[in-house]
C-alpha cells in the first residue's frame, strides 16, 4: 500500500478521491441507521453535498478519453446528479419508499459499483492499494472494507425479509 499515485495525482483526482471515501463512509451509516430523524436528515443533507463534490469533481479527471476528453464515466456523473435532484425531491413530497430506493441505488451504483473499478489493474486506486512496499496492507484493508460492505448488506436484506 502506497499513497504516492494520490500524492502525484491532479488536484481533482485528490479531492474526488478523499471526498468519495467520506461519502462512502458517511453514506453507510445513514443507509443502515435508523431513518426520519434529525441525525438521519443532517447526515443525508452532508452525504449530498459530498456526492455533489463527487460527480462535479468527476468532469474534472480526464484519464480515460474515449469521447474527446470524455468517457462512460462521466454519463454516471449526470445521472448522479440527476438522482440525487430525484432523491431529495421524493423526499419533500414525502414519498419515502422512492427516496429510499433511490438513494440506495445511488450508494450501490455510485460508490460501490463504480469505486470498485477504480480498483482495477492500471487505475491509482489499484496502485494505492495493491502496490508500494507492503501490498498485503492494502490487500487486508480492502478486503475489510469488502466484508463490512456485504455484511451491512445482508444484515439489511435480512432486516426487509423479516419486516415483510
Amino acid at each position: 500500500m502506497t499513497l504516492a499515485p494520490l500524492q502525484n495525482a491532479s488536484f481533482a483526482i485528490q479531492i474526488h478521491v478523499a471526498i468519495a471515501v467520506l461519502a462512502f463512509l458517511l453514506g453507510g451509516l445513514v443507509l443502515f441507521r435508523a431513518k426520519g430523524d434529525r441525525a438521519h436528515r443532517m447526515a443525508g443533507k452532508i452525504w449530498v453535498v459530498l456526492m455533489l463534490v463527487v460527480a462535479i469533481t468527476s468532469f474534472f479527471i480526464h484519464t480515460i478519453r474515449l469521447v474527446g476528453p470524455w468517457s462512460p464515466i462521466h454519463l454516471l456523473s449526470i445521472i448522479t446528479l440527476w438522482s440525487l435532484y430525484s432523491g431529495i425531491r421524493a423526499a419533500r413530497r414525502k414519498r419515502i419508499l422512492e427516496h429510499r430506493r433511490t438513494m440506495q441505488s445511488l450508494y450501490l451504483g455510485a460508490l460501490v459499483i463504480a469505486g470498485g473499478f477504480s480498483f482495477l489493474p492500471g487505475r491509482i486506486m489499484h496502485e494505492v492499494f495493491f502496490d508500494g512496499p507492503h501490498p498485503w496492507m492494502g490487500m487486508s484493508l480492502a478486503a475489510a472494507i469488502a466484508a463490512v460492505v456485504l455484511w451491512l448488506a445482508w444484515r439489511s436484506f435480512l432486516a426487509r425479509r423479516l419486516s415483510a
